[in-house]
């Protein structure tokens, strides 16, 4: 069996992953330093993959493809990828949840709380103090809308109804949802103090102008879902007028964002630069998964966190 792994994974994990396979599995590991036609023809003869190759790769999907580990919770650029029924493939679950959940939620409270400004100050060795005191909110009690019920907008409803805020979820068809069409958003969000998206990326421009202005007014909107749910240009918009008291972007339209964005420029937006998922172990979490699925691919088993590319979940 032959493993290419487009992972770039470090030293001891590299040899956790062929420690932990027989010998006749045959890995092969991405590098900086590897051409990109010897990656090509790695990808072109493996059995299993773990990662996220480029999508043009697969143009011809590789002919002894058994099982395919992407290193990712979101997998919406893969779509029109026409993988065979029988080529098995996971994402990551929930394992980018809760520090997705963790950042925006952080992000958040450092615009609430002014820690983005307050940071910005202490390298200019500026001290403001008592003046800023009556700008700062509070997140206890706010409302909040969560747009999308998957695992990170159940890990952001979770520590937020531990801060003490009142929450609504907002998804179609989940059963944890209590707002299920855009006629129920549209006349919650004049109520609504904050906006968190963690929508996938087939919502394209879920949030635009028209929900922006149903948005009520001073409120804060804040995306970890995918760049491509939110209008940008209409997001500005709504931040340069005031109709929006702040903004938090895990994600962005285009990343790296664009030097010339206003989005670098303005004081009431955080930008964390799609570090949301991120943490110290998680590509541990990458390799294990992997493994486990290996394991039960070859013994007949289940695999964990299936998904169907075209189906989108």
């Amino acid at each position: 069996m032959i493993i290419y792994c487009h992972s770039l994974l470090d030293d001891p994990l590299n040899a956790k992953l062929r420690d932990a396979l027989s010998p006749q599995h045959q890995v092969h590991f991405r590098t900086e330093s590897a051409s990109n036609e010897t990656l090509k023809s790695w990808f072109a003869s493996a059995d299993y993959i773990l990662g996220n190759p480029p999508v043009a790769w697969f143009e011809t999907v590789p002919t002894n493809l058994k099982f395919w580990q992407l290193d990712s919770a979101g997998f919406d650029q893969y779509a029109s990828i026409a993988i065979p029924e029988d080529i098995k493939t996971a994402n990551m679950g929930d394992w980018f949840a809760r520090p997705c959940a963790e950042s925006i939620v952080g992000g958040v409270l450092a615009l609430y709380r002014g820690i983005d400004r307050l940071t910005l100050l202490k390298q200019k060795t500026e001290w403001i103090g008592t003046p800023l005191r009556a700008e700062l909110k509070l997140l206890y009690k706010q409302n909040v809308v969560i747009l999308g019920a998957g695992t990170i907008g159940q890990s952001v409803n979770a520590i937020l109804k531990g801060l003490g805020c009142t929450t609504h979820l907002m998804a179609r068809t989940s059963p944890d949802a209590d707002i299920r069409s855009k006629e129920d958003l549209f006349n919650e969000l004049p109520h609504t103090d904050l906006v968190i998206n963690t929508l996938p990326g087939t919502a394209q421009h879920f949030v635009n102008a028209e929900f922006i202005l149903k948005m009520k007014d001073q409120s804060v909107y804040a995306s970890v879902g995918r760049g491509s749910t939110t209008d940008e240009d209409a997001l500005i918009d709504a931040l340069r007028s005031g109709k929006l008291d702040g903004a938090v972007l895990d994600v962005t339209e285009i990343e790296p964002l664009p030097a010339d964005s206003p989005l670098w420029q303005m004081d009431n937006v955080i930008l964390t630069q799609h570090t949301g998922g991120g943490h110290k172990n998680e590509h541990m979490g990458k390799v294990d998964l992997f493994l486990n699925n290996i394991l039960a691919i070859e013994n007949g088993a289940a695999i964990a966190n299936e998904v169907n590319l075209v189906k989108g979940y």
